[in-house]
């Protein structure tokens, strides 16, 4: 195992520092079950809220469930724990509700205008276009 300088001690616990003043962390999170929304009150005074249904681990959740929430490490997460779930903060805030495949999958999943006469065009072609090798 590698040995670590005292120098590069601090330099990580001065990045630590810089990134306490300037990350997004949660101060306090709760559930509301009247709206159905996770709300998350920010230590930069911002809220953000967002619907379970939506986050990977709590589409199903009930509102217990949904209601145990904690927070974690200095607020860079959320953690329930009865349905081991972790969330991050950060990817929250970038629109990350969980891992690259369940967003992939939810992106297959939406729903516009578009989409439907795109469909629509492809059923009366005979289904959608073989993929070429």
């Amino acid at each position: 195992m590698a040995e670590l300088t005292d120098s590069e001690i601090n330099a990580a616990i001065e990045r630590g520092h810089i990134a306490q003043q300037t990350e997004p962390r949660a101060d306090a999170v709760r559930y509301d079950k009247r709206n159905s929304r996770i709300i998350v009150d920010l230590t930069n005074g911002c809220t953000f809220a967002f619907p379970p249904r939506v986050a990977q681990g709590l589409e199903a959740a009930t509102d217990e469930d949904l209601a145990a929430v904690e927070i974690l490490g200095a607020g860079y997460g959320l953690h329930w724990e009865a349905l081991d779930v972790d969330l991050s903060i950060p990817g929250l805030l970038a629109g990350l509700f969980g891992t690259k495949a369940y967003m992939a999958r939810r992106a297959g999943q939406a729903k516009s205008p578009a989409k439907a006469a795109a469909a629509r065009e492809n059923g009366r072609k005979g289904g959608r276009p073989r993929k070429h090798a």
